[in-house]
């Protein structure tokens, strides 16, 4: 697969003064879309509904547990994965079918390569998850106090992550398709499809991990919570005004930040936590 190939798909027209736009706004014409997704690209939708219900499922059997619900690292993990498979495949698909469009052969194969690369960094990041949600489950356990610090803490963490130049540099990596194919198209041999996938996801990591620390604060099995947070990866990264959609959430998590302290429960899996006592109030 030559490099002309993987570039010229992703060849937006320019902005308004006739050349391309180096910001995340000014890469708005070549955001994905969800408009015209290949089959192949669709499956991932298929497999992010399939996700989702698996999620509603746990959910109803494990409810609202606080911390680590109760999982050992490796359940965690797995769970966890099916949680990123529901909220995050849906914001890979748009480029994910710009991806395939190279393809010449093959499609379903390489595309599910990709979609490997992708979901491995996600699961890769339960380990720092499994972390944070331990930390907090034991800081919070049975002090209300330390629950609304933790609290704090995190949608503070959230709400500056969003409003900083490397939020806004991974940002317009993710929006713009012309960055992301004019690097793969340098790869080469059967793994090229799978370090492809490696390559996004990581990228979609460092734009996207605030995002998802807030499950910490609201209940990682807080099904109402990731369809909002899904949501908001998923718009930040395909709408025009994604760049300021971006940095409205960072302001609204650090007004979240100030609110919690004087409405605890806007932090229901920390509060949770504490009003059970932590780890030792799971069924």
């Amino acid at each position: 697969m030559n490099s002309d190939a993987m570039t010229s798909p992703a060849t937006g027209p320019p902005d308004g003064r006739g050349r391309m736009g180096g910001s995340a706004e000014a890469a708005s014409p070549a955001a994905p879309s969800l408009a015209h997704l290949t089959p192949p690209a669709s499956l991932l939708l298929v497999a992010a509904a399939g996700a989702w219900a698996g999620v509603v499922l746990l959910a109803r059997d494990m409810g609202s547990m606080p911390g680590t619900m109760g999982l050992g690292a490796g359940s965690f993990a797995a769970v966890w994965a099916l949680m990123m498979a529901a909220m995050m495949l849906p914001s890979a698909a748009p480029f994910a079918s710009l991806y395939s469009r190279t393809f010449t052969d093959g499609r379903g194969a390489r595309l599910g390569a990709f979609a490997s690369g992708y979901l491995i960094v996600w699961t890769l990041a339960a380990l720092p998850a499994y972390g944070l949600a331990w930390l907090t489950g034991r800081l919070a356990g049975g002090h209300p106090a330390a629950a609304t610090a933790a609290a704090v803490a995190i949608f503070a963490a959230c709400g500056a992550y969003q409003l900083t130049p490397l939020k806004d540099r991974c940002l317009a990596r993710c929006r713009s398709q012309l960055g992301f194919m004019l690097k793969l198209g340098a790869y080469r041999g059967p793994t090229r499809d799978l370090r492809a996938g490696l390559y996004h996801g990581t990228f979609c990591l460092a734009c996207c991990w605030a995002l998802m620390a807030v499950l910490v604060a609201v209940g990682l099995m807080n099904v109402i919570a990731m369809v909002v947070l899904g949501g908001a990866v998923l718009t930040e990264k395909v709408w025009a005004r994604g760049t300021r959609f971006s940095r409205a959430l960072g302001i609204a998590a650090l007004a979240l930040a100030i609110a919690v302290i004087f409405e605890p429960g806007l932090a229901p899996g920390l509060h949770h936590a504490a009003g059970t006592g932590g780890m030792g109030g799971m069924r």
